[in-house]
């Protein structure tokens, strides 16, 4: 199986048309036809169902599609890596950054980082710790910036600076919106917000034997539309500080949540990486710095 098949596979899923492809990639249809049906043959399934002026993926061909993106940006991550290992002044660095008020040091750092090297490219995926650390696991990132204890048997890791802190963002009109703090127990019974990952690693143990009264309403990867139905009185949103707009006239207050609910956020990579040049120059850098916090 050959990436360049792959691109056209991957071409002809995203414009489902055999001629739109052909045109995009430079080739023949004719060309474009016989590397699919080669590919076909190959996997010994069907990937396509080919209609009159369409063509769909079959359920095979899903899957494959999910594994040939992460392959093909695989492939493109090396050749641009090996273009890149003479470039004293610049490179591609691939982060995955979960939510938190603390990127703002990441993206100080690499703000100072560009001013000695100009030529750097940066590429954010964002996500929660499950979907960055599968990218970065499979080699399409440098670096992850998660909100949970790495696992000190697969990453090396450096601390932020500070630490985020859980709250409850509440309508204005909200009885609660009127407290100081908010605890489990202001939350039993309650319609509730908040990641699938916090809810389990972060509130669960928070709550204690009050954590069976609580009632998760809907989970959300992004605080920002978990705020929305938070605004429209749908429930209440439990996420970290400073990640929604909370402004008098956006109508939620953020309040913190009692005891104290912290949690650090940790920069890690892979032991035993292969950095690029320019990789390696932004660690020692963002080390130093932190250390220095």
């Amino acid at each position: 199986m050959e990436i360049r098949t792959l691109r056209y596979f991957l071409a002809v899923a995203r414009e489902e048309n055999m001629s739109r492809a052909a045109e995009h990639l430079h080739v023949t249809q004719p060309t474009l036809s016989k590397a699919l049906k080669a590919l076909e043959d190959e996997l010994g399934k069907k990937l396509f169902i080919r209609h009159s002026f369409s063509i769909a993926l079959t359920e095979e061909g899903v899957l494959l599609r999910n594994r040939a993106e992460d392959l093909i940006s695989m492939a493109d991550k090396i050749e641009q890596e090996f273009l890149t290992l003479d470039d004293i002044t610049g490179g591609d660095i691939y982060f995955g950054l979960a939510e938190s008020y603390q990127i703002r040091y990441l993206a100080r750092e690499i703000r100072t980082f560009k001013e000695t090297y100009p030529d750097l490219q940066y590429h954010i995926t964002s996500g929660d710790t499950e979907q960055v650390t599968e990218k970065l696991d499979k080699g399409l990132l440098d670096f992850a910036v998660i909100c949970e204890i790495p696992d000190e048997r697969k990453y090396n890791y450096i601390i932020f600076p500070e630490a985020d802190y859980f709250g409850a963002a509440v309508p204005t009109s909200s009885a609660l919106a009127e407290k100081e703090c908010i605890t489990a127990q202001n939350l039993a019974g309650q319609p509730l917000f908040c990641s699938e990952q916090s809810w389990e690693n972060d509130i669960r143990p928070w709550a204690g034997d009050l954590f069976p009264q609580l009632h998760l309403e809907g989970s959300f990867r992004l605080s920002y539309n978990g705020s929305m139905f938070a605004k429209e009185g749908l429930g209440i949103l439990l996420t970290l500080n400073n990640l929604i707009d909370t402004s008098p006239e956006n109508g939620l207050v953020f309040r913190p949540l009692s005891p104290r609910l912290e949690l650090k956020m940790y920069l890690i990579w892979n032991k035993y990486q292969s950095f690029t040049p320019i990789a390696e120059r932004f660690l020692n850098q963002i080390k130093n710095s932190f250390a220095n916090q």
